[in-house]
Order: structure tokens, then sequence, then C-alpha cells
């Protein structure tokens, strides 16, 4: 993977892989404030023309890493981040099954957001 950069849009609730200044791949996802704070991802996506390069990987990696950083979980609800976390219990500790339900019903409450 050449140059990719990642950057944490919190207030659009997005962490974005760019190229050149171009964003070629995006995490979308919401904080969760109960019952514990967590970053829940929902989709992962990549642009067709980066597929293929370890964007998704570096997205999902980053995500976790954010989220040690800031000391939260993280919920996913992205079968991407799902997968990729499976792969990775080093670093990616599994999420508590009660903060996979709040995340869910916070989904379903929240259907504008994604």
């Amino acid at each position: 993977m050449s140059d990719i950069e990642i950057r944490d849009d919190r207030a659009a609730g997005r962490l974005e892989a760019l190229e050149a200044g171009e964003v070629v791949g995006r995490v979308e996802y919401f904080v969760l404030d109960a019952p514990e704070r967590a970053l829940v991802p929902v989709h992962t996506i990549v642009e067709p023309a980066h597929e293929g390069r370890g964007i998704a990987g570096s997205l999902a990696r980053e995500l976790y890493a954010l989220a040690r950083r800031e000391d939260v979980a993280v919920a996913p609800l992205c079968p991407y981040v799902v997968k990729w976390a499976e792969r990775h219990p080093e670093e990616a500790p599994a999420a508590d099954p009660e903060l996979l339900r709040a995340a869910k019903e916070w989904l379903v409450a929240n259907p504008e957001r994604f």
C-alpha cells in the first residue's frame, strides 16, 4: 500500500483513507455512549479502483488502535470489521454481547444515520 493517510472525521462519523488528498476508502461509524462508550463501525467502503491494496484492513486496524488510545471498546456491526477482528484477536478484543445488543438497538432507532 503506497502513501495512504488515515484520518478520523469524528463529526461525520468516518475514518477515512486518503491518497494524494483523495478519499479512497472509509469506515462509517457512530459513537455509542451506553452501556459504555464504544466505537461502532457499520460500513467499510473502498473505492473500486483501490480494492485489493489492504486499505480496508488498514482502516479496521486503525479503528481498533483509535479505540485503544481513547480507552473505549469497539462494537463491530460491519461484516468486514467483524471478520477482520476474528482474524486479528490480538489487536481486536471481542465485544461484550450486551454492548453489541445496545449498538444494534441504537442503529434500529436511528435508521437515517446510515
